[in-house]
């Protein structure tokens, strides 16, 4: 009784016919059955109603079935079928307890549930109990022909069925040996077999081929309660290990894996219900179908709520995760194993392609996780790519050593660690983001190879702005013979010195000979390009140029001293030499002469503009203007910087605004004439001397009037030197009258007021002002007396016109 407390058991399909898969799960999941595999065995036991099928499984498997009460009467104990797990035996062992035949609760539809149920047992048992009573051995009309009959038809009703174990349970043996029981029971049974209609496959074929027949007897067990509970004891004993090689069970063949056994009963309970012939190797494949893909799917949803690669995918988005293959592939590793451990006991092939299925599913799963992942290793590749070749750059290692170098270090380095995101399970080719790698390594060396060029080319140009520009615009601006020849060797010179380095530089990135030539060409013509830029920003201030030349020759002398005109100078020469250097500057710059080639600019502009006449005279007969044309001879258009019809518009320019120079030289020389010429001329003196020589003599005879003559003569100085006469008269003589005109009257009015003041001061006014000199005794004459006075105004005269109030000692005080 104790081992059938822990028994557990289900009603299978109830008395009309309805399958109990509720009660069958839960009865799977408390037996643990899923976990048995193929290592698991299905009893069923069938027979007349009351002949003891309840009790003899209840003592020989441990089970709890309700047993029918004796005192109560014979009457239906078990309806339908009902389940039972057996305790104690190994393995695995299912005991199934069917609705006794012959019953009288069913009435006429005995025979269709007897049939259904008894296909049902053959279906799903290894061994199939059929209880029998001893004494209908022998018997023509036994109750137990009925139901072989019904095992035998229905037994034709399954394509290819397996071989199942028949054990006939002889009940309330008697004293007839079992051995003389046995052969009669295997004669009726193979009557019964041959009476059976066959298909037309199996006509010839014997019963064994269909069923293993066992045969054991038991004593009553209300007579011989003791021995019966021997003899189930012994036979309980040959169900231990009954799935062994020559076990009791027979072909296993055909067994549904454990996990599957619910749905297979389920499936095959249908087609038994809709009256369909049973192709129990078809149902084999559908329920391995159907129960190899449940559990695909369970392990799938298991993959997905799986947290270590719920973690594994949402880091990878974000970054790169080291280890990230072989993590991934143990987890897929594990769910493939819980799979094939579950579904190892299903069909080969149907268990091989719902693994497939599987295994793509999870592929495609995981597939957006891995190319995250190899996207963070190109993107992590590239990085390092850029820095390593910028470091190596910066080194001086040669361009395309460094970028060749760089690269095959980082391909090799993404190789590495997409081998080490590659998953075990699934043949993904990072070819692709492989390619897309190198496609952005070899742009980005495109890229900085385009700026380290134009970056060479810019620094080439640059030195040679500034090795040219300068020295150009100093040679255009001392325009001479040799300006043009010393731009040529300038421009050669320094030309060759860029080239030279220029070429230099570029030998580190391995371009071809032509690309190479190109670029030393193209910074020749900006060298020529710069000379010639330069040349026309000169050109552009050609008129200036000249103009500071000619302001230069004109106003300084040969010594670069400023030229004083003091009347001596020939401003005509002067003036032509000046505009003949400025005519050289104007032909230097009417073209640009790089090439060597000779022309006649400077002749040409020469005779139609600083010589016209004999320009015309050379010409003579001929009435066209040498500068009326809009190019010059031998020289081409592009090299032209003034045209001839410009060059004659600019010296025109030129000459207009220079006269204006010229005519203040020429001013300026006629004012020096007039200011050192003041005296009369020689004429004049004579008639002076002979008209005068009366006065003369008279002055002789009275030397009084000397000294009113002489201090007029200090009163005439002063005013000269007052109204600064020789200096008004430089503009002019009608500026100069004007002007002394203006200041004559205050002049002469100042000097009177300064003479009436010192004359009205008393001696020792301003002794400071005034010290007393030493008294000394005077021998001169009146004519010291004169002279005296006359120094005193002089003096005075003298202070006044600085602005001073100091006067110089009167001639009282010189007396006293």
């Amino acid at each position: 009784m104790g081992e059938r407390d822990h028994c557990c058991s289900t009603h299978l399909i109830d008395g009309d016919g309805t399958f109990n898969v509720t009660g069958i799960d839960s009865f799977m999941k408390e037996v643990k059955l899923s976990d048995c595999g193929l290592s698991y065995a299905v009893v069923a036991i069938m027979g007349p109603q009351s002949s003891g099928k309840s009790t003899l499984l209840n003592h020989l498997f441990g089970t709890n079935f309700r047993e029918m009460d004796a005192f109560k009467g014979r009457s239906q104990t078990t309806k339908g079928i009902w389940m039972a797990h057996c305790v104690g035996i190994e393995p695995c062992t299912i005991v199934m307890d069917l609705e006794g035949t012959d019953g009288r609760e069913r009435g006429e539809d005995d025979t269709a549930f007897e049939k259904q149920s008894a296909l049902f047992a053959l279906a799903v048992s290894d061994i199939v109990l059929i209880n029998m009573w001893c004494h209908d051995i022998g018997r023509e009309q036994a109750a137990n022909k009925p139901l072989l009959k019904t095992v035998f038809q229905v037994m034709m009703r399954l394509f290819s069925p397996r071989k199942t174990t028949l054990m006939f349970v002889i009940r309330d043996k008697t004293r007839t040996p079992l051995e003389n029981l046995e052969p009669v029971l295997r004669e009726d049974i193979q009557k019964i077999w041959d009476s059976v209609p066959k298909p037309q496959a199996h006509k010839e074929t014997p019963l064994s081929e269909f069923f293993n027949v066992e045969v054991v007897a038991l004593s009553s067990f209300e007579e011989k309660e003791e021995h019966f509970k021997e003899q189930v004891a012994n036979l309980r004993q040959r169900f231990f290990q009954s799935i062994a090689p020559g076990g009791l069970a027979g072909d296993r063949r055909g067994v549904v894996p454990a996990s599957g056994f619910s749905f297979s009963a389920q499936q095959i309970w249908k087609v038994i219900k809709e009256n369909k012939d049973l192709d129990l190797p078809a149902h084999k494949v559908m329920v391995a179908t159907v129960r190899c893909e449940e559990i695909a799917n369970e392990k799938f949803s298991s993959f997905i709520a799986n947290e270590e690669w719920r973690q594994l995918e949402e880091t990878v988005q974000s970054h790169a995760v080291p280890g990230f293959g072989r993590k991934l592939t143990s987890i897929l590793e594990v769910c493939l194993s819980e799979y094939d451990f579950e579904a190892t006991y299903f069909d080969e092939s149907v268990r091989s392609s719902k693994r497939k299925q599987l295994e793509d599913k999870l592929l495609q799963l995981v597939q957006p996780a891995y190319q995250f992942m190899l996207g963070h290793i190109r993107s992590g590749t590239f990085d390092r790519f850029k820095e390593a070749f910028q470091n190596s750059l910066k080194e001086g290692k040669g361009f395309a050593v460094a970028a060749r170098d760089c690269t095959e270090y980082s391909m090799s380095q993404f190789d590495e660690a997409s081998a080490d995101v590659d998953i075990d399970q699934a043949n993904w080719d990072s070819s692709r983001v492989r390619d897309k790698l190198r496609r952005d390594i070899d742009a980005h060396i495109e890229e900085v190879r385009a700026a380290k060029l134009s970056e060479l080319t810019t620094m080439y140009e640059t030195k040679l702005n500034e090795a040219l520009s300068g020295p150009v615009e100093a040679l255009l601006d001392g325009a001479s013979d040799d300006t043009w020849p010393a731009i040529r060797k300038l421009l050669r010179r320094e030309t060759e010195t860029a080239v030279r380095g220029f070429s230099n530089a570029l030998s580190g990135f391995e371009m071809d000979e032509v690309t190479k030539e190109k670029m030393l060409l193209r910074l020749e013509d900006h060298a020529r390009g710069v000379v010639e830029a330069k040349a026309k920003e000169e050109a552009g201030r050609v008129v200036i140029r000249m103009k500071d030349r000619f302001s230069t020759l004109f106003s300084h002398d040969s010594d670069s001293m400023p030229r004083v005109w003091t009347g001596k100078e020939d401003i005509r020469a002067i003036t032509k030499t000046a505009r003949s250097a400025s005519l050289k500057l104007l032909s230097v710059m009417a073209a640009v002469r790089l090439d060597d080639n000779a022309d006649s600019i400077e002749n040409t502009l020469a005779l139609a503009l600083i010589d016209p006449k004999s320009g015309a005279a050379a010409n003579r007969g001929i009435s066209i203007d040498a500068l009326a044309s809009s190019s010059w001879e031998e020289v081409p258009s592009s090299k032209t910087l003034l045209t001839p019809v410009q060059c004659k518009s600019l010296w025109r320019q030129f000459k207009v605004e220079t006269e204006y120079t010229v005519s203040q030289a020429i001013a300026a020389q006629e004012a020096s004439k007039r200011s050192n010429n003041w005296l009369p001329p020689p004429w004049a003196i004579v008639a002076l001397v002979v008209l005068g020589f009366n006065e003369f003599m008279t002055l002789l005879r009275n030397p009084l009037y000397l000294g009113v003559i002489f201090v007029a003569f200090l009163l005439m100085k002063a005013l000269w030197v007052q109204l600064d006469i020789s200096g008004e008269f430089r503009n002019g003589a009608l500026p100069g009258i004007l002007s002394i005109s203006t200041k004559f009257l205050p002049t002469v009015m100042n000097l009177l007021r300064k003479l009436a003041e010192e004359g009205q001061s008393p001696g020792n006014a301003n002794p400071q002002r005034n010290p007393p000199v030493p008294t000394k005794t005077v021998t001169s004459g009146p004519s010291n007396d004169n002279g005296g006075l006359s120094s005193s105004a002089s003096s005075e005269i003298t202070s006044s016109e600085n602005g001073t109030e100091y006067s110089s000692p009167g001639p009282r005080q010189k007396v006293q």
